[in-house]
């Protein structure tokens, strides 16, 4: 009677044997691939995001760095080198920088860098006072994606002037621009007011 009862369950678990070695179907095959086929398109858009995000870094990085710069500046006291008279008053010391004659470089780099040299950098200082990236002190080392410029509407110091530094790239060379920029005004109260975010048209082109 054992005998016959081992038997029975040897049989019971043959079918199960036979199911275990069986291979996948072809349906489970196609939704392995594309499962597979779903996670490479996410790695190669997170790749791409990831290496646009690089790239855009260096005019974030640079624009924030002008702003700082014209703070600096327009803090700082800069007056006349000549001897007060008597009962005189010097003039405003504080004014934002002027405007820079050129965008550095002078056209936009399509898919490409730009080494910049010192002379870029250098167009305003034969002004009085200085104005552009040389009243800033502004420069850059290392090749660049964008071109940069910066303009201001007043050099008194008055309420009101305001200025404006931007940066425009062309990363993928197909003729869209992208653009960031950045801006501050002095208020009523004198101080200079730098804004609190950067704009972004196109960040990525």
């Amino acid at each position: 009677m054992e005998t016959n009862g081992v038997k029975r369950e040897v049989m019971k678990m043959r079918p199960m044997l036979k199911r275990a070695r069986r291979g996948f179907t072809l349906i489970e095959l196609m939704i392995v691939v594309a499962i597979v086929g779903i996670l490479a398109v996410l790695a190669i858009y997170g790749v791409r995001k990831y290496l646009a995000n690089a790239k855009t870094a260096e005019a974030r990085n640079s624009l924030g760095q002008i702003s700082k710069d014209q703070a600096a500046e327009y803090e700082g006291e800069h007056m006349q080198a000549t001897v007060l008279g008597l009962g005189s008053t010097a003039a405003m010391s504080r004014a934002l920088c002027g405007k820079e004659a050129a965008m550095v470089p002078a056209a936009v780099p399509a898919g490409a860098k730009y080494q910049s040299q010192p002379s870029d950098w250098n167009a305003g200082a034969a002004t009085t006072p200085p104005s552009g990236f040389a009243c800033l002190k502004f420069t850059m080392d290392a090749p660049q994606y964008y071109a940069y410029s910066f303009t201001s509407t007043g050099t008194s110091g008055n309420a009101g002037d305001t200025f404006l530094a931007s940066a425009n790239g062309d990363l993928n060379g197909d003729k869209v621009l992208s653009t960031f920029s950045i801006t501050g005004q002095i208020n009523t109260s004198f101080v200079l007011n730098i804004a609190p975010n950067m704009l972004e048209v196109n960040p990525e082109e």
